[in-house]
This record gives C-alpha cells, sequence and structure tokens, in this order.
C-alpha cells in the first residue's frame, strides 16, 4: 500500500498532524508574516501542496490562496501558506504561540 494510501486511511486531526510537523520561526518567516501575509512550515517530504492546503484549512480554520513547496538540502520540507487577505497570518501565529 503506497505512503498516500495509508495517510488518507487516518482519521481528522491525525491526518493533519501527519502532513504538518512543525511551524519555522525564523527572521524571513516574520518577515513574511508581517508583509505578504503567509505562514512557514517544516512538512512531511511525501506531501503534496493540496495536502498541505487541505491540513493548514482544516487546522487553523482559514482560507488557503496558495502552498509553494522547496525540499531543503537537510532533506526536510518545507511549505510557504499564502493566507486569503480576510485572514491575517499574524493572527493564526499567535494561535500557534509563535509571537
Amino acid at each position: 500500500m503506497s505512503k498516500e494510501k495509508k495517510q488518507a486511511n487516518l482519521k481528522g486531526d491525525a491526518k493533519e498532524f501527519s502532513v504538518i510537523k512543525y511551524p519555522l520561526t525564523t527572521e524571513k518567516s516574520v518577515r513574511l508574516m508581517e508583509s505578504e501575509n503567509k505562514l512557514v512550515f517544516i512538512v512531511d517530504r511525501n506531501a503534496s501542496k493540496y495536502s498541505v492546503k487541505q491540513a493548514v484549512e482544516a487546522m487553523f480554520k482559514v482560507k488557503v490562496t496558495n502552498v509553494n513547496t522547496v525540499i531543503l538540502p537537510s532533506g526536510e520540507k518545507k511549505a510557504y501558506v499564502s493566507l486569503s487577505p480576510e485572514t491575517p497570518a499574524m493572527d493564526v501565529a499567535t494561535q500557534l504561540g509563535l509571537l
């Protein structure tokens, strides 16, 4: 059974938490929160952009407009998640305890 099928069999919150590992809090990520309304997460290496979008929308009850991903030299996958203008990224970061 492929990893996607295994992931699809998980129930509710377990699926979201298997996709998103943790939020990234660097100077650049805070600047992106303030200027471009984006959040930055380290996600599972096998996660697709669509699964990251679904996980963020389910976990934080926000509207995601775009997801960009990059695989780091360390082997981790970083996701830049753009939120809709109605939902400030700073509010979500405050919920997470980042700010």
